[in-house]
């Protein structure tokens, strides 16, 4: 049955009427890449003034936004916290946090889920390193995306135009001296980033601290957040990190799992 299904007595049809937004949600939320209101309405078989009224109050109310282009619609901040939300609730958390657990018992360090947000990535899970030296990014900081593992990790999913966009309005602010500050060395960061499936932070975002980070992937194969851990370099340094990068792969696996 379609969303505009007319079959049915008129309490079904009310219901399916009421669910409109949700099937809205739920194709926007599944689809590779923006969608138009001609697509969505296509789609649905929704009435095209129909499909234009329910966009609009789901945008105006911060369930659905715009892409980088302006011509179609992506998760909105509401869609996005509860995707979060679900993904944060305790019988899940107890899952991916065995799997943070035994990632971060093989590395020593503090490993972490992040997802992104705007224009950052915001931490959501983590579990610690036990050294008394240690780099404390709690859940819920936000951190940038050109100069940190995890968000060059999201930015190397994008697709070009929308990576392309996204580099043109992007603050690309110095954290530190070995920040990338600017749009062409971004770029090829991010093109060495999408070829070898994993990404690096040098003492990019805080002296003395080296990151790596993997994808995590949805049930689909799109990006949902990443792996990643972070240590101090005069504990560890990038060349050393290199030997757990064979682990971190396999808990973002196992994470994939969880989001299914």
């Amino acid at each position: 049955m379609t969303a505009d299904d007319d079959s049915g007595d008129g309490a079904e049809r009310n219901l399916q009427t009421n669910l409109r937004p949700l099937y809205i949600l739920r194709t926007i939320a599944e689809a590779a890449s923006p969608l138009s209101a001609a697509e969505i309405g296509e789609m649905l078989d929704l009435p095209k003034p129909t499909t234009h009224r329910l966009l609009q109050t789901l945008e105006e109310d911060g369930w659905l936004m715009r892409d980088l282009g302006g011509r179609g619609f992506v998760a909105g901040r509401q869609l996005r916290r509860i995707a979060a939300n679900t993904f944060s609730g305790p019988g899940l958390r107890r899952e991916r946090m065995a799997i943070l657990q035994r990632l971060a018992g093989e590395i020593g360090e503090t490993c972490n889920i992040a997802m992104p947000e705007g224009d950052a990535m915001v931490y959501v899970d983590r579990v610690e390193t036990h050294w008394p030296l240690r780099i404390r990014l709690p859940i819920g900081t936000q951190v940038p995306l050109h100069c940190t593992a995890a968000g060059k990790t999201y930015l190397s999913t994008l697709p070009q135009p929308q990576f392309a966009r996204l580099l043109r309005r992007l603050p690309l602010t110095a954290q530190t001296s070995r920040s990338i500050t600017s749009a062409e060395g971004l770029a090829e960061e991010i093109a060495l980033v999408r070829d070898r499936g994993y990404a690096e932070d040098d003492e990019e975002m805080i002296e003395g601290m080296i990151a790596l980070a993997v994808p995590i992937r949805d049930d689909q194969g799109r990006f949902f957040g990443t792996v990643s851990f972070h240590a101090p370099k005069l504990r560890l340094d990038l060349e050393q990190a290199m030997r757990f990068l064979p682990g971190m792969i396999r808990a973002a696996a196992d994470l994939t799992e969880t989001v299914r």
